[in-house]
């Protein structure tokens, strides 16, 4: 009778391969999957189902409900479609685990009858529809990771018996109401992810109760601002992630008292103030992103800046009018009606970095793949494959972030463009495999302006490694032209393993909807020198603190108390560097004169000046406390460099 259940279960998963024939005992087959406890009848059956990562093709068997014994049912990374049997809710389970597989419908109310369930994992799925009600009477349950599927609705008021719950997951889904205040019941739990999940906002202030806390991932909430939640009795914090959650107020002083902190993300939200003097004790913390906020005052001197402006300097005498970059790859030549090279870019990146090309375009990322299955972070996906689609070699590498990357395009001459994006998933697998049941979600947005929400390439695309090109207009009005991807936590993120998710970008082409003008005629009179005038970025000790609109500060494990000043950070990069008096710079606006201001900045006023050797400069404002200055003037230093002279784009810089 077991050999029967066992062989209708077989049948049902789509597992072939199973031998019932002869002496084998298919309760005892280790080669199958199968935890070896040989059974001597049907009630003794096997108490675990362990067939994981087997591609199995088939349903979930009801057949299962005959093993009245069965504590585990795992089958995880499988190819299974159809819906969970209610039949289930019979039996005496512990465990269950459907990760990454195909299935579909609703949980059934049965599941709820589970009374010994302690773990529930179907997260990579597609399940849909209201979570049942009964679900409040697994007064046992520890772990319930719910993310990545499609559930509507609220989550029910019985949740709020889950007082055993440890690890609670609920993202990339589709749920609505706010974050309920019954969680402050669960004062056991020990993990809490709400990450673009549907809910919204504020946070309730009763999650100050949950001090057992040490992974909190609060990510993308709409709903209306919020001051920081009361979170300083969690001393046990390590991971502590509110990005994007409509945060206002000032950073809390006593997140520099959580010793146990390795990450903490307060990213894009719109917090204000100085950063405090307390955050000098966070020392051995590993990541800090305080991305996309209002922060003003000095940049404490504790910290190192570890990231530098410009890689180099460009010394074309005219302006750009397109842009092409293979991203993630070497320079390749595409060939058509008119040929056109596309940049090597290639630079290796970090979890904050900024890369400036030797041309016109630079690159920022900010993140890092949180809960990696891979030794190390990878920011560039190579393909080994051989792909059959047009201009391959764009695709063969592509560009990766875990939260954000952004191009710029510098010294672009002003008027409309077409911006190319090409894309191809690279990072999942074709065929009945759960390699391929991979979901890469992301925003995109030009020039500020979301164009794309939710963009899946393989949607786009039709397929896995087949290319797509979305094509948009960007209007460039300060010669400045910004292309950012972002992930707002959607998509799986455990496929084909852990760590997999985030924006991917192959190649970007941008060229203007305009006929450029001719490039100017060089003076014979002038010896073949070119335009010698320069757009000369002044950076003066001027008495203004710096305003931190900032794009990204990381403090990396062991870079802490150590400083660097700009010229140190410069030292080596190929820049046409020089110093001058604040007399000469004081002279050249005539005292800063109100006729020679040529813009307003987030940092501070830009003024126009001529040195007396005819040189043209732009002269911008920096207080003489901060060691910093660097990428966080990437926007406007990059609008600098190419709009203080229309026909000139050389660069340099220059301290007082």
């Amino acid at each position: 009778m077991c050999i029967q259940t066992l062989a209708d279960i077989a049948k049902t998963l789509g597992k072939t391969n199973w031998d019932f024939s002869g002496d084998a005992d298919p309760c005892n087959n280790q080669n199958h999957g199968l935890i070896p406890i040989r059974p001597k009848d049907l009630s003794m059956a096997s108490p675990h189902r362990v067939m994981k990562a087997q591609d199995l093709p088939g349903t979930l068997p009801k057949e299962m409900a005959r093993l009245t014994y069965l504590k585990e049912i795992d089958l995880a990374r499988n190819y299974l479609s159809g819906t969970i049997p209610p039949e289930w809710g019979s039996l005496p389970l512990v465990n269950i685990s459907l990760v990454a597989n195909r299935l579909t419908g609703s949980i059934p109310k049965e599941i709820g009858n589970i009374t010994t369930l302690k773990s529930l994992d179907i997260t990579m799925n597609n399940f849909s529809g209201v979570l049942p009600w009964q679900l409040g009477n697994l007064l046992l349950i520890e772990r319930m990771l719910l993310t990545s599927n499609n559930f509507t609705g609220e989550l029910p008021d019985t949740f709020g018996n889950l007082t055993t719950l440890k690890d609670f997951r609920v993202g990339d889904s589709h749920f609505s109401g706010q974050i309920p205040d019954f969680i402050k019941n669960w004062t056991n739990l020990e993990k809490l992810l709400i990450q673009a999940s549907g809910l919204t906002g504020p946070i309730p202030s009763s999650i100050s109760l949950l001090t057992k806390l040490t992974d909190l991932r609060i990510t993308d909430l709409s709903g209306p601002e919020a001051p920081f939640p009361p979170l300083e009795n969690m001393k046990s914090m390590k991971t502590l992630m509110l990005r994007s959650c409509n945060i206002i107020g000032r950073l809390p002083p006593y997140l520099g008292d959580m010793k146990s902190l390795k990450t903490l993300d307060l990213s894009f939200n719109k917090l204000t103030g100085e950063i405090p003097s307390s955050f000098v004790a966070l020392a051995k913390v590993d990541f800090i992103f305080l991305t996309g906020n209002l922060l003003t005052g000095p940049v404490p001197t504790w910290t190192k800046e570890n990231l530098n402006l410009f890689a180099s300097s460009s010394r074309e005498i005219v302006p750009w009018y397109s842009l092409h970059i293979n991203c993630g790859g070497k320079e390749v030549t595409v060939f058509g009606e008119k040929n056109t090279t596309f940049n090597s870019d290639t630079d290796s990146v970090g979890p904050s970095s900024f890369r400036q090309s030797s041309t016109n375009w630079a690159l920022s990322s900010t993140g890092y793949f949180t809960d990696d299955d891979r030794p190390q972070d990878t920011f560039i996906q190579n393909n080994e494959s051989i792909l059959s689609m047009a201009n391959p070699k764009l695709y063969m590498n592509a560009r990766l972030s875990p939260i954000s990357l952004t191009y710029y395009g510098f010294c672009l001459g002003n008027g409309n463009y077409t911006v190319n994006l090409h894309f191809a998933e690279t990072g999942f697998t074709n065929g009945k495999t759960y390699k391929s049941l991979g979901r890469r979600i992301f925003d995109v947005y030009i020039q500020g302006r979301l164009v794309q929400k939710d963009f899946n390439i393989v949607d786009k695309a039709g397929g896995i490694s087949t290319a797509v090109i979305m094509n948009y207009t960007a209007a460039v009005t300060s010669g400045t032209l910004e292309i950012r991807f972002y992930w707002a936590g959607k998509g799986t993120t455990g496929i084909p393993l852990r760590g997999v998710y985030g924006p991917l970008i192959s190649a970007i082409s941008v060229d203007p909807d305009f006929v450029p003008p001719p490039e100017p005629v060089i003076s014979p009179a002038s010896g073949g020198s070119g335009i010698s005038v320069g757009a000369v970025v002044g950076i003066v000790a001027g008495g203004v603190f710096i305003i931190l609109l900032i794009f990204g500060i990381l403090w990396r494990r062991g870079l802490l108390g150590q400083q660097n000043t700009l010229e140190d950070d410069l030292k080596g990069v190929d820049l046409q560097t020089g110093k001058f008096s604040f007399r000469q710079l004081k002279d050249a606006t005539n005292n800063f004169d109100k006729s020679n201001k040529i813009g307003e900045g987030g940092f501070g006023p830009v003024y126009k000046g001529l040195l007396s050797d005819g040189t043209v400069i732009a002269v911008k404002q920096l207080s003489s406390k901060s060691k910093q200055g660097n990428r966080e003037f990437v926007n406007e230093i990059g609008m600098i460099f190419c709009s203080a002279t229309p026909s000139s784009c050389q660069a340099s810089w220059m301290l007082y």
